[in-house]
């Protein structure tokens, strides 16, 4: 793999139509037959070469018309508006999966979306709190979604479950929580109730550190 070195440290949210336990993670199909949502990220601390990328977000929206695996997919990009053409740059290009290695997450995307939507370089809002199970994001006209705590629904009380993956492309450890998804861009989705996943990432060209 040439390229730059590059690394995403920070805040990860990934929110979809799926039953809440994403079944992806356990290499089962998706709930509904198709998989709509969306993910995305506030860099803690990162960079891309020597283009410091720390304090940005990004996020995507995306559907594919079956199980993952299969491929198919549409995908769209949004990019932080603070931004600079450098930053912009070196946030595509890690997206792309073409400076990554075989198996790692952006490479896998690189496979399965058959169809990107024009990027668009946006304000993103984002607000998290993992162990409390709450997230906001909202890209104007085009996503808003907000995360909160499963609720038992007997007691109505917060229900808190965590994902465990040692090998994951994703993440290592997660917790799941419930989310209100609305996609009004190219990729438009309105998900009353489905599942979210909250975790502290750190993404290289060789996968999860």
């Amino acid at each position: 793999m040439a390229g730059a070195q590059w690394r995403l440290k920070g805040r990860w949210l990934k929110n979809c139509n799926c039953n809440y336990g994403c079944p992806c993670d356990f290499n089962a199909p998706p709930s509904q037959g198709e998989c709509t949502g969306m993910a995305g990220m506030e860099i803690e601390e990162g960079h891309y070469g020597d283009v410091d990328l720390s304090g940005l977000r990004f996020a995507v929206t995306y559907h594919f018309p079956g199980p993952l695996h299969e491929g198919n997919g549409t995908m769209q990009a949004f990019v932080d508006e603070r931004a600079s053409e450098a930053q912009r740059n070196g946030l595509l290009t890690i997206m792309s999966g073409r400076e990554s290695a075989e198996g790692t997450m952006f490479h896998i995307y690189s496979l399965i979306v058959e169809k990107h939507l024009t990027p668009q370089f946006v304000p993103i809002e984002f607000s998290f709190d993992k162990d409390g199970r709450r997230a906001q994001m909202v890209v104007p006209g085009a996503l808003e979604t907000t995360s909160a705590p499963i609720r038992n629904p007997v007691t109505g009380a917060d229900h808190r479950i965590q994902v465990h993956m040692p090998e994951g492309f994703e993440h290592h450890e997660a917790e799941i929580a419930s989310a209100r998804t609305v996609g009004s861009g190219g990729i438009a989705f309105d998900i009353a109730d489905g599942h979210s996943t909250l975790a502290h990432v750190e993404h290289t060209p060789d996968g999860v550190a």
